[in-house]
């Protein structure tokens, strides 16, 4: 069973509650590395109980990571999520998701929007 937590839990990249099925996340902007990717999944899955659930991202500044952090992240988004949800107001960050998401296939079921209410709707058939 996963325990619903309204108090954000503080991570590298990110900080996370868990409520409704659903975990949101707080995006923070430091250089993704394996090592802190790898950290960080071992936090959601303490969070989550190591169950899969849907994810629900309220984006800031685009954070950096090169090509080989970006395929480790890509290959173990499968494992603690089921879903994500990006959020953002920013019209650029809509702009370059939508490219991204043209262009190569996503490893979980993944959508942009600029409206959270939005995006929990969509969320809560992946839980």
């Amino acid at each position: 069973m996963i325990s619903h937590n309204t108090e954000l839990i503080k991570g590298e990249i990110a900080d996370y509650r868990l409520t409704g099925g659903i975990l949101y996340s707080y995006s923070k902007s430091p250089k993704r590395t394996i090592k802190n990717i790898t950290e960080n999944i071992a936090l959601i899955k303490k969070i989550t109980a190591n169950k899969p659930v849907p994810l629900l991202i309220y984006l800031n500044n685009p954070s950096v990571e090169d090509n080989e952090t970006h395929e480790f992240f890509k290959e173990q988004l499968p494992i603690p999520y089921t879903a994500i949800a990006l959020v953002s107001k920013l019209w650029f960050s809509k702009l370059i998701m939508n490219i991204l998401f043209k262009l190569k296939t996503q490893p979980v079921p993944m959508r942009y929007f600029s409206d959270d209410e939005k995006a929990r709707k969509w969320l809560t058939q992946y839980i």
